[in-house]
């Protein structure tokens, strides 16, 4: 569906301009240097005009993304972050009364995308219990022809826990079935945040011409600020609406954004290398802390990414002492992802170990620990 007019006005932020272009509405173009006394402290940079960039995106940058996805430039469009190519294809694909699955626990704002749009959404919710990998059956359940999304993310927000490819193929399946109309879309954004060498998991791009990848620089490379995210889609008539719908919205990236993205991606080796480094030894230290409170709480172990799942345990946690617990945190410094910002329940928490440098994750948890012990030591252990 076209939920934004074409118009060739977008013709304006093509990637190749006119020898003679006298259809701008603005001046010349000014170059980062000139935001400096002295042109040089910009560097390279000093010669980037300041000017609108592609709405597809630059090509050097689609082509550097594409090439981390094993799939193709002309397949890439170039977004505002992560957020938002979630929310051009709620909005592309959705149109109101038009069904949306999407998981429970997940982050939140890939919910609010489809209910922002009007989207009727039909909710799968993933277990603790059972790793936070999806049930098909109940899957199968959900599905309608008037399914126009399936919005799976591999590896989780909060769980870092990732799909298999047997069980994206199997989700594949079931659409194929009983929701052809519609399109999975893979968020991505922690595919590449893996742990030493073990090396990240191939994209589900490949799998099918109904997924749609979505990432962005912000988790695994470390730079939310830089405010670059991409939608990946070997359909070429959804890649031009997701176009449409970004000029439509915010015209273009920032080109500073995108120079300084590009550079990322070209470093990328390198910059991912040290960071699986740290992930991998942060993940050490909380698989330890985990052993050492498994009196206390229990965790899913991530597949990537620098977060997990930790639950206190029913049987030492009644719902008072889950609340003396969040209560505790403050005075301790402390900080987690409490479960009920993803739908989950107040005594599962997302613990994010991946931020603190090593020495500063282990003053952290052992902080972590003595707000467990406060909150399990008033609590009432008559049977």
């Amino acid at each position: 569906m076209n939920r934004f007019p074409p118009n060739a006005i977008a013709s304006l932020v093509g990637e190749a301009p006119p020898r003679h272009d006298l259809a701008e509405s603005l001046g010349p173009d000014l170059r980062f240097g000139a935001l400096f006394d002295d042109p040089h402290e910009a560097g390279a940079l000093a010669a980037l005009p300041l000017s609108y960039a592609s709405a597809a995106g630059d090509p050097a940058l689609r082509a550097a993304i594409a090439a981390v996805h094993g799939g193709g430039a002309d397949e890439v469009v170039v977004t505002v972050g992560g957020m938002h190519a979630l929310f051009l294809l709620a909005f592309t694909l959705c149109g109101r009364g038009d069904e949306a699955v999407i998981t429970s626990p997940v982050f939140p704002l890939a919910r609010h995308a489809l209910q922002a749009v009007g989207a009727e959404i039909r909710t799968l919710p993933l277990h603790f219990d059972d790793g936070y990998q999806p049930d098909l059956e109940a899957l199968r359940a959900l599905l309608s022809p008037r399914t126009r999304l399936v919005s799976l993310a591999s590896p989780q927000n909060p769980s870092g826990v990732a799909l298999p490819e047997a069980s994206l193929r199997a989700v594949l399946a079931l659409m194929q079935q009983h929701a052809p109309q519609a399109r999975l879309l893979v968020d991505e954004t922690y595919r590449e945040a893996h742990y030493g060498g073990t090396p990240a998991a191939p994209s589900a791009i490949a799998l099918d011409q109904r997924v749609v990848s979505v990432a962005s620089l912000s988790k695994c490379h470390g730079a939310p600020g830089l405010r670059i995210g991409w939608a990946i889609t070997r359909d070429a008539a959804l890649r031009e609406q997701l176009v449409t719908a970004k000029f439509n919205t915010v015209i273009c990236c920032s080109p500073l954004d995108e120079a300084a993205a590009l550079r990322l991606l070209q470093r990328r080796g390198h910059l991912l290398a040290e960071r699986a480094a740290h992930l991998a030894a942060n993940l050490a230290l909380t698989a330890q802390w985990a052993r050492d409170e498994a009196a206390l709480v229990d965790w899913v172990r991530p597949d990537a990414g620098a977060l997990c799942c930790v639950r206190m345990k029913p049987a030492v946690f009644d719902e008072a002492a889950v609340a003396r617990f969040h209560a505790a945190l403050p005075a301790l410094g402390l900080r987690i992802g409490d479960g009920r910002w993803f739908g989950e329940s107040a005594r599962v928490f997302r613990l994010g170990f991946g931020l603190p440098p090593t020495a500063g994750l282990a003053d952290a948890l052992q902080a972590l620990s003595s707000a467990l012990r406060q909150a399990a030591g008033g609590y009432d252990r008559r049977d």
